[in-house]
């Protein structure tokens, strides 16, 4: 992108554990499961490891989905030409929106409490952004945006 950068957000979700955590708390669960089929198996019930074996395997791929997840960054610049967003994975960066400064808008629908919408439009087309922000965030998020093209505007019309 050329010329200054009036914005350059980057938008990641929140997940409250780390990856740390994460591994931490798959080797407790593994020990209290591993405890619990023990357990059963002294008393007599050799079918019920393999449950509790399911019921951690099924944990533990949530808690990985979970982390995969929190991999993913929205990254929204605004340039005096263009508004760009990009989504970035552990993939690679992957461009899903641009458009000339002079023409994007920034829409909120929406007023119902948690659903509100941010949205950037052109012309009939639009793309939702800064999904992982609470409304309150996104309302903030919404303003610096809007401040951040019009000052991008007002630059390119100087």
């Amino acid at each position: 992108m050329e010329g200054p950068l009036y914005m350059d957000a980057v938008i990641t979700p929140d997940r409250s554990l780390s990856r740390r955590g994460v591994i931490t708390l798959i080797v407790i669960l593994t020990a209290i499961n591993c405890i619990t089929a023990a357990v059963f198996v002294a008393m007599g019930a050799v079918v019920a490891p393999v449950f509790i074996a399911l019921d951690l395997i099924g944990v533990i791929l949530a808690l990985l989905i979970s982390q995969r997840g929190a991999a993913k960054r929205e990254r929204v610049q605004v340039t005096a030409a263009e508004v760009r967003v990009l989504l970035e994975t552990a993939k690679g960066a992957q461009t899903v929106w641009t458009s000339p400064t002079a023409f994007t808008r920034v829409a909120l629908a929406g007023e119902a409490q948690d659903e509100t919408d941010l949205r950037l439009t052109l012309s009939g087309r639009e793309v939702a952004v800064a999904r992982a922000l609470s409304r309150r965030e996104r309302l903030d998020f919404a303003q610096a945006l809007d401040q951040a093209i019009m000052r991008a505007r007002s630059e390119r019309m100087a």
